[in-house]
């Protein structure tokens, strides 16, 4: 983007620069207002220019500015030479790496690498960068954490744990992926001015999800509509020991407005499903043949929330397999079908980490070093859509488009959240008839469903503490 609107407006290179180091100055004096002590760590590119912009509006600011350079100043060329030169032409000055000016700070700016790092950095590049997470001092990091690689979200040795990211002209996929979450801090964005024609040039590798995934599933319903136009959801589960992730995933999908919800379950869990959630048309099952007068009604079939792994659990899968309805894909069906390898189009794999590993014969840490690479080979392997849940929850589609999840939180780590988000989806997909639109969509609703539950705090979160949230997610 910054070379298309070079070539194509005219625009210089320094001009982009000079841009992004007074947005970064902005985004330092709203966030640390009282701040008056300012150490820039400036690296060897462009980077470093955008830091030196940084420290000459600091210095003319009256601010007390002690710029660290790692690199030789003199053998930076271009863009970054000229905002060094007009830092030295204002007055300023750098020193060579002394802890004591991180000490003596208020703030950290960390100009040491952008988009570029490709490799791990130095022991000596290392050790910097822990003395500056180590310092106790708030940093403010330019367009990308250093250390961090931009498009996978690895941590190369070592990366800047940043107070506040302030990301230039274009999203980065590693805020997404991999470590990403757990060093930019809080993202703030700016796109220099680069008109958006010029932006829509340039091919986007991920779509970042937001309400119009909800408003595309799920339109305003007629005045005139009744339940039977709102799908039929089958959930095929609750196993041994487990009747409450069925449950889980029922009421998620009425939650969501599923039209009527099916739970296949064992017949002693029936009692305690219907009186817990009666809304729920709860039957015992205990072999694939009971369940196909239940598949026959069914718009739509979730199978896995608690559905255990024993003789029975694959005689409802098989059946279920065997029908031409479309699937939504979880938990232990996930990992039945890891072990019987399947190709079909109308299904939705909604597989954690740990799950991807075992349908790709992998690690689970392979999963999360490289997790767009994994979501489209599960897909290749597998077919349908894939939902890679986890920090950044991944959508890859059947036409092959890659949306990410920026929303929810450290508190839906745990029990239950899956089965939610399996209800969720199902519920959507019933409603709308289109599995793409509703994996982008129930990931959504289910992830800012997590965030509003969590407003009071994050630990203790509770995965049936979503349904109180989701009706307003999904009415949007």
């Amino acid at each position: 983007m910054d070379a298309e609107a070079i070539k194509s407006l005219g625009i210089s290179a320094y001009t982009l620069m000079q841009r992004a180091g007074e947005a970064a100055f902005g985004v330092l004096r709203s966030s640390w207002p009282m701040a008056t002590r300012l150490a820039v760590v400036c690296g060897f590119g462009n980077n470093a220019g955008d830091g030196y912009v940084l420290a000459t509006l600091a210095r003319a600011a009256r601010m007390d500015v002690k710029v660290i350079a790692l690199g030789e100043p003199a053998e930076l060329v271009g863009a970054a030479a000229q905002a060094w030169q007009q830092y030295i032409d204002a007055g300023g000055t750098t020193q060579h790496w002394n802890i004591e000016i991180l000490n003596n700070s208020e703030v950290i700016v960390d100009a040491i690498f952008g988009t570029g790092l490709s490799r791990p950095l130095s022991a000596t590049l290392q050790t910097h960068v822990q003395d500056m997470n180590d310092s106790g001092r708030p940093i403010l990091s330019l367009d990308v954490p250093s250390g961090l690689d931009a498009d996978t979200g690895k941590v190369m040795g070592v990366a800047i744990e940043a107070h506040r990211t302030i990301c230039f002209v274009g999203l980065k996929q590693g805020f997404y992926l991999g470590e990403g979450p757990n060093y930019i801090g809080h993202l703030l964005f700016d796109d220099l001015d680069i008109p958006l024609a010029v932006q829509c040039r340039i091919e986007h590798v991920a779509q970042r999800l937001d309400n119009h995934a909800v408003g595309a599933a799920l339109p305003r319903r007629a005045r005139t509509t009744h339940k039977g136009q709102q799908g039929h959801v089958l959930i095929v589960g609750g196993g041994i020991g487990m009747p409450g992730a069925a449950r889980l995933s029922g009421e998620a999908c009425l939650r969501v407005g599923a039209g009527l919800v099916t739970v296949a379950t064992r017949t002693e869990y029936i009692a305690t499903l219907a009186a817990g959630r009666p809304e729920l048309m709860c039957v015992g099952v205990s072999t694939g043949a009971e369940l196909q007068t239940l598949i026959d009604h069914a718009d739509v079939i979730a199978i896995g929330p608690g559905l255990g792994r024993d003789a029975r659990a694959e005689s409802l899968l098989s059946s279920v397999l065997n029908s031409n309805k479309p699937l939504i894909m979880d938990a232990d069906a996930l990992n039945l079908l890891a072990e019987h390898p399947l190709k079909r189009g109308n299904w939705i794999l909604t597989p954690h980490p740990g799950e991807a590993a075992r349908l790709l014969n992998v690690s689970a840490q392979n999963i999360q070093a490289s997790r767009m690479t994994s979501a489209r080979d599960i897909a290749q392997r597998y077919g349908g859509v894939v939902v890679l849940k986890g920090a950044g929850t991944l959508v890859w589609d059947d036409r092959e488009t890659l949306s990410i999840c920026d929303r929810g939180n450290p508190g839906m780590a745990a029990p239950g959240m899956g089965d939610v988000l399996t209800g969720v989806i199902a519920g959507i997909a019933a409603q709308c008839g289109d599995l793409s639109v509703a994996a982008r969509a129930g990931v959504y609703a289910h992830a800012v469903a997590g965030d509003m539950a969590a407003r009071h705090g994050e630990r203790g979160l509770l995965a049936s503490d979503l349904f109180m949230h989701l009706a307003n997610c999904v009415n949007v």
